[in-house]
């Protein structure tokens, strides 16, 4: 499904290592003539990283999208009742997010965004970044895997000789990846891996 003028939602927590390739993606769905909202953790819209300073990504996120980031849990619960969202995705998704979404934790605006996205029966895409994808994590990601409206974006190991357990998803397959989870389909193949260097 073609998402030209479709309103999506793109969702940042704390892998700030993944941000450059997450922005990427945030100018290319803009390129696609979307209508897109960004949703802050609060981690991710505090903490300055030797990637960057917080204030910055947030101010990056309106210049490209034109449309005021979502910072607190309050300012994300009426994408619920509003349904203005066609779809969200969660760019990067940290593991601790993941567990918290296998369990119904919603301490976190992002964690509300995607509550209240997916009250409405419409995708939820996420593209998992975590140290611990081939660890304890594991169950979580194979949860996700098998919940409905949930779609990953195509994952792999980003270095299997120095983080053997962690896995990191393709970034630049989010568009073709929320093209197919609006038509109700997970792209495939899910995991690509080991990435190319």
């Amino acid at each position: 499904m073609d998402i030209k003028n479709k309103t999506i939602g793109v969702a940042f927590t704390g892998s700030f290592c993944t941000y450059k390739k997450a922005f990427l993606e945030l100018e290319r769905l803009k390129a696609c003539n979307c209508n897109v909202y960004t949703i802050f953790s609060e981690r991710s819209a505090s903490i300055n990283s030797r990637f960057g300073n917080a204030d910055d990504f947030i101010k990056k996120a309106e210049e490209i999208t034109g449309n005021k980031p979502i910072l607190t849990i309050e300012d994300a619960e009426p994408i619920g009742p509003k349904a203005y969202l066609d779809a969200l995705a969660i760019i990067p998704c940290t593991g601790n997010t993941a567990a918290k979404l296998c369990n119904g934790i919603t301490d976190s605006p992002v964690l509300m965004a995607a509550k209240a996205h997916i009250r409405n029966e419409l995708p939820l895409i996420i593209a998992i970044c975590t140290n611990d994808g081939l660890g304890a994590n594991m169950k979580n990601i194979g949860m996700l895997l098998n919940m409905k409206n949930i779609y990953f974006v195509p994952f792999g190991q980003d270095d299997h000789i120095k983080k053997p357990k962690s896995l990191v998803a393709h970034t630049e397959l989010l568009i073709p990846t929320i093209e197919s989870a609006l038509s109700g389909k997970q792209i495939q193949p899910v995991v690509i891996s080991p990435f190319k260097k």
